[in-house]
């Protein structure tokens, strides 16, 4: 199942959750939780193989050290 998959197949199970009063029923349940799990686990590969944005590195001013002459 491609990640595509997963994501379009979670939010309509979503959807579907809403209209059914917030309620799933055990296949739904069983489902989700298998969905859930297979994101889980594509997202854990991104931060393990360092695939993840972690935007950009803040600036950090250096002080600058006036010479003092005697």
């Amino acid at each position: 199942m491609t990640p595509s998959q997963v994501l379009k197949q979670l939010f309509k199970l979503k959807e579907d959750y809403r209209n059914q009063g917030f309620k799933y029923t055990s296949e739904q349940q069983i489902e989700y939780n298998r969905l859930l799990q297979l994101r889980r686990e594509r997202v854990k590969y991104f931060y393990a193989n360092d695939l993840v944005s972690k935007g950009t590195p803040k600036k950090v001013d250096k002080p600058t050290q006036k010479e003092t002459t005697p």
